[in-house]
């Protein structure tokens, strides 16, 4: 049984009976994602504490079962004006669970190793893998977000500093038994669900981060795509015709 310092949030690996604690690093008024895979291979659900308060009794997310380490992924919200810290934890009752986890935010992991951690494709098209986490800082005008999939029940979450939306493409069932929440989190994350492969939608910059990271397994991410196209020059465009006319 290992005891793991997760102050950095980056990726670690528990087996049953294993903890991990990020102590007093969680941010006031910041929103944090963590992030589980089940790397176990045998098929079987695993069980994670999450730890956030003496008052309150540890929150429990079931992380799904796969083999070949090719499952989906589970949430769990945390909040930094909630708490400061927070710790996870594996009981040995399921035999030979085995998860993958990290911290997703705008803050966090501040150690990437093991996370593929790359700016956000602000006019470009990239792709998603597993791990990926795209972090930008747009500038104050508006954009167009273009998330793309072919594959069922494709998962993504954004993130800004004190809120986050999952969305899910091709929804095919609902995702709620893969997405907890502690303390009052579950009022700054919202669920968007579509039915079909591509959802655009504007955000617009205001000098703070975004970030984007990827919530599904390796094998859907493989034609998953986050595209960002700055609005400015239309915006500057249709100001010049009002102008000219």
């Amino acid at each position: 049984m290992t005891a793991v310092t997760w102050n950095d949030g980056r990726l670690i690996t528990l087996n049953g009976g294993d903890t991990a604690s990020c102590n007093g690093n969680l941010n006031q008024g910041q929103l944090y994602a963590l992030v589980f895979y089940n790397s176990a291979g045998n098929d079987a659900n695993a069980t994670v504490n999450v730890i956030w308060s003496q008052s309150q009794p540890p929150v429990k997310v079931t992380v799904p079962g796969t083999t070949g380490n090719q499952g989906l992924a589970a949430l769990c919200f945390v909040s930094g004006s909630d708490t400061a810290s927070v710790s996870i934890s594996l009981t040995t009752a399921d035999p030979g669970v085995k998860i993958d986890a990290y911290i997703a935010s705008v803050k966090m992991p501040t150690n990437t190793s093991g996370i593929n951690n790359v700016a956000a494709p602000i006019g470009a098209t990239a792709s998603f893998t597993k791990f990926t986490r795209f972090y930008g800082v747009p500038a104050s005008h508006w954009y167009d977000v273009t998330l793309k999939s072919n594959i069922n029940q494709f998962i993504s979450v954004q993130l800004t500093e004190n809120k986050a939306n999952v969305v899910i493409l091709n929804q095919q069932a609902d995702p709620s038994n893969t997405i907890a929440y502690t303390g009052t989190t579950q009022n700054q994350v919202t669920v968007t669900g579509k039915t079909y492969n591509t959802y655009e939608y504007p955000i617009q910059g205001n000098g703070t981060q975004w970030v984007w990271v990827n919530a599904d397994s390796a094998q859907n991410s493989q034609t998953a795509t986050l595209a960002i196209q700055s609005l400015q020059a239309t915006y500057n465009l249709f100001a010049k015709e009002k102008v000219d006319a």
